[in-house]
Order: structure tokens, then C-alpha cells, then sequence
């Protein structure tokens, strides 16, 4: 998938095109099923297929005090994004100027004269431009003067059929079960288990004061973390300066082939048995039979199963016990599982 900035528009030598447009945090199976209907339209028609996307989600400008935790970065989405067969991605970079951009004019000049468009697809509630003023019907109505047909794609459950309201796969309903740690929903309507990134800082060492290490990652705060508890899962280290890392170690791609993964149980909370309320919500993961230095090491912390929930206790010794619990469940549910990356 070639990636191109929005001021280089129209892309030399592009033939008419198929294209969506959208946020597309999380690239789940509702975004699937969409770009699905995107790829054969554009097989019929001999076009080249096109996803619209933005530099950061719209609501961090327009309403950024209520803007949403994120499930991808813009990285990891535009990776997810090259696995699903499309042609080119056009990031548009969303700031207040362009927030502030009559829907018409975004529809003429990018979709029409940026990237020449027969067909186009969206969720059936897709709204965009000023006010949220565009939709399915203003691009129904624009297609017939620009030459494109437009599809309002109905929304899907995580089985990928039609579905109603509250069993619709959407970034938001997947965000709402990570805060309630829904994760086995959440990993079925993402269609994978749902990933955090981020260097491994030094921390205060109380893992390896109990006998069980950890590497503290260091999350973006503008990403959303799984509800507070015990997970088992993977970590994998990668190289964010590799440009050939462009796809998830289970996904379609190039991938560097030096990636390394391990079992691991994880850690999200603010660690009650020794602070109180008001501390910082931590990310550590103890991977299982490891021994070696991941400090400033970039990794990948992949969430398949959800133990527990997180909670004080009575003394650093009981804590330990269950400590050693955790683990030995962890290790026992990935064994039984397909490591990531493998198949």
C-alpha cells in the first residue's frame, strides 16, 4: 500500500479510483467489511482502491476535552490498513483549519479532483466536514454532478453479517468494553487481540522485589488502556525506525525478520497494595522465562486473555501468592494457544 500527504493530490499517473473515507481507529471488522466492499467495486470497475484517513482523530480537534482514548496510532493503523489489500492511503492532516471545511468543498477537491473517484463507500452513518454537515446523502447527491456512485454500507456485527444497533461492531463499542473488561468481546470485534506500543522505561523494581520482573511501557496517554487487571498475552519487540515493520507479526506483509515474541502475563493499574488512589495507571509486563535487558527497547504488548481484576491486598506476601497464580494460569492458557505470529 503506498501512503501519500493530502497536498499531493492528485497522484501521478492514478487511474479513477474506489475510495472510503474515515477515522478508521482500530481498523476492526466493521472497517473491514467496508474496505471488502470497496476492493470489489473497484475489481468490477478496473479502479484503483483508495482509503481516506487523518493525521489524529477529528474530535482531538473538535472537541478535545472529549475526545476518545485511541485503539491505533496513526502507525499501527496505516500498518493494519496495508493488510487489507488497498491500493493507496491519503492522510489528510486534520486541523482547525480543515475542521472548519464545508463538506462540499472537501468532496470536490479531494474526492473529486484529488483522486478522481468513480466509487465511493461509507458506514451507512457516516458524517463529515463542518458541523458534521456531510453524509451519505450529501454524497449521493454531489456523485451525480462529480461522476461517482455511492454506497452507505450497513454496519456489522462481529459475525460480519448485518446487524442491529447494540451488537454493531464500531470503535466505540469496542472502546467501551476494554474500560469494562470486556476484552474477549473488544478482541472479537477487532478481529485480533487489541495491542499497546511503547518504549520500556525503568521503574520503581517492585515486580523484581516479588520475584517477578517487569518491563514498565511507557503508553501515550492519548491511548486507551484495557480496564484495570491481569492479562495474559505476548510481547514483541520491534525497531519504529525499520520502515520495513509496516504489519502485525500475524498479519499479511513485510516484517522485519528479527521480531521476537514472548509469553507473557500483564499488568494495567495503579498498584493499590502500595499507593493510594490518585497514582498513575501502569502498564508491566513479566514475561514468562525471559532473562535478558529491555530497557529502551520498543515493544508491543498484545492482550488475549483477561484473569482478573485488579485489587488491594493485605500485605506484600499474599500479593505474591497470587502473583504466582497469575502466572502460572498465563503461562497455562498460552500454551494451550498459537503463539502471535505464528499459525
Amino acid at each position: 500500500m503506498d501512503i501519500h500527504a493530502d497536498h499531493e493530490l492528485p497522484l501521478r499517473g492514478q487511474r479513477p479510483t474506489a475510495v472510503t473515507i474515515g477515522a478508521y481507529d482500530g481498523v476492526h471488522l466493521g472497517h473491514r467489511a467496508i474496505l471488502a466492499s470497496v476492493r470489489e467495486r473497484a475489481a468490477r470497475d478496473g479502479l484503483e482502491t483508495v482509503v481516506i484517513t487523518f493525521d489524529r482523530h477529528p474530535a482531538e480537534v473538535v472537541r478535545p476535552d472529549s475526545a476518545p482514548r485511541l485503539l491505533t496510532d496513526l502507525e499501527q493503523k496505516l500498518e493494519l490498513l496495508a493488510t487489507t489489500g488497498i491500493d493507496h492511503a491519503v492522510v489528510v492532516r486534520f486541523d482547525e483549519e480543515r475542521a472548519k471545511e464545508p463538506a462540499e468543498d472537501f468532496v470536490e477537491e479531494v474526492i473529486g479532483a484529488g483522486l478522481a473517484a468513480r466509487q465511493v463507500v461509507v458506514g451507512e452513518d457516516f458524517h463529515f466536514g463542518h458541523l458534521r454537515q456531510g453524509n451519505v446523502a450529501l454524497l449521493t447527491e454531489m456523485g451525480h454532478r462529480l461522476g461517482f456512485e455511492v454506497l452507505g454500507h450497513h454496519l456489522v456485527g462481529a459475525d460480519g453479517t448485518d446487524a442491529r444497533d447494540d451488537t454493531q461492531v464500531s470503535s466505540t463499542a469496542i472502546r467501551r468494553a476494554l474500560v469494562e473488561g470486556r476484552l474477549a468481546d473488544a478482541n472479537a470485534m477487532l478481529g485480533r487481540p487489541h495491542e499497546m506500543r511503547g518504549p520500556v522505561v525503568a521503574g520503581d523494581r517492585r515486580g523484581r522485589e516479588l520475584g517477578f520482573p517487569t518491563a514498565n511501557v511507557a503508553v501515550p496517554e492519548r491511548m486507551l488502556m484495557p480496564a484495570d487487571g491481569i492479562y495474559a498475552g505476548w510481547l514483541g519487540c520491534y525497531d519504529p525506525d525499520d520502515g520495513s515493520d509496516r504489519s502485525g507479526p500475524d498479519q499479511p506483509g513485510p516484517v522485519q525478520h528479527d521480531t521476537a515474541w514472548w509469553p507473557a502475563a500483564i499488568y494495567v493499574g495503579h498498584r493499590p497494595t502500595f499507593y493510594d488512589e490518585g497514582a498513575g495507571v501502569l502498564l508491566e509486563v513479566h514475561v514468562l522465562d525471559f532473562e535478558g535487558d529491555l530497557y529502551g527497547r520498543h515493544v508491543r504488548v498484545r492482550f488475549t486473555d483477561r484473569l482478573r481484576e485488579d485489587r488491594r491486598f493485605d500485605d506484600v506476601e499474599a500479593l505474591a501468592e497470587q502473583l504466582r497464580r497469575d502466572v502460572d494460569e498465563a503461562r497455562r492458557l498460552l500454551t494451550a494457544s498459537v503463539p502471535v505470529g505464528e499459525s
